[in-house]
């Protein structure tokens, strides 16, 4: 099935991933054997597979070429492509580094091409922190005056929920629950049921906001210069394709997008998600854009038999 080919299982808070080097574009993986790898029970098990390829072997990233070397070849753990995935990209930069295909300096920077476009990765003391470009809400000015677009059906809870849809560019929906127990008593190992419905799916994040707190802001000597407001919510995400996953990055992008806008124009600029598999920074940049940052952990390597 992949011959002698060794893959690298790496996470992000939680969301685990399978990478392989494909340096050249000649010898991608086989959908059936994608999906094979990545089941949990009969494979090595993850959300995803990421190949790494150069960028000039990409026919669809060629308008890419000139802004950066490598390309992340992103799949769900069904086979079908994804835009992009805001924890995985950070696991893709880790194992670009762990294979030697890249040499990243704390406090440097680097560009990856996906199918959201060039995004800009900097690696930081504990991990990377990735420009994720502009966000956009598809149901518009009604949409963001509401707060809402859709109505969404989740087993565990006895009635539909209002959401709110945030492109970023991955299609989210997100939904507002009233407490921590409410969120427990979602079922997402069922899918929810969205109306109306997209047309490519959508992941589908269930979030409690916790409110905000006063935090120190430190300059490079660690002299405390002042405070600013950080929002804090705790979200729980069934991603397409995939099923309920412990993280998802673009996915706490858009929850902290949707509780900032819920919470109208004195909303903080930066919020922290709470996931089950661990804690990840959203930040809001001039211009409508995004930065995420989390951890990556390399946590073996693996060359299947078949």
């Amino acid at each position: 099935m992949t011959g002698a080919r060794t893959f690298v299982k790496a996470h992000g808070t939680g969301n685990d991933f399978l990478l392989y080097s494909d340096v050249d574009g000649t010898d991608p993986l086989a959908t059936e054997d994608l999906v094979a790898l990545a089941d949990r029970h009969l494979g090595i098990g993850a959300d995803g597979v990421i190949r790494a390829v150069r960028t000039a072997a990409v026919d669809e990233a060629s308008d890419q070429v000139a802004a950066a070397e490598w390309f992340m070849d992103y799949r769900n753990a069904d086979g079908s492509v994804a835009e992009m995935c805001g924890n995985g990209i950070r696991t893709y930069v880790a194992y670009l580094e762990h294979t030697g295909l890249l040499d990243l300096q704390v406090g440097e920077a680097t560009t990856i091409a996906t199918r959201a476009g060039t995004l800009v990765v900097h690696k930081e003391d504990d991990g990377y922190a990735v420009e994720m470009g502009t966000w956009t809400v598809p149901g518009g000015e009604p949409a963001l005056a509401d707060g809402f677009d859709v109505t969404v059906g989740l087993a565990g809870l006895d009635e539909p929920r209002p959401g709110l849809r945030v492109a970023t560019p991955n299609p989210h929906t997100v939904i507002a629950l009233s407490d921590l127990e409410e969120l427990e008593a979602v079922d997402l190992s069922v899918a929810p049921r969205l109306e109306p419905e997209p047309a490519d799916g959508s992941n589908v994040e269930v979030v409690v906001p916790l409110g905000e707190r006063e935090v120190d802001v430190v300059d490079d000597d660690g002299t405390v210069v002042g405070t600013e407001r950080i929002g804090v919510v705790r979200m729980r995400v069934h991603e397409r394709g995939v099923g309920e996953t412990l993280s998802c990055g673009t996915g706490a992008c858009a929850a902290a997008i949707a509780t900032r806008i819920w919470f109208g124009d004195d909303a903080p600029d930066e919020w922290v998600v709470l996931v089950p598999g661990g804690r990840l920074q959203v930040r809001m940049l001039e211009g409508g854009a995004v930065e995420l940052a989390g951890p990556a952990e390399i946590v073996a390597e693996v060359t299947p038999l078949g």
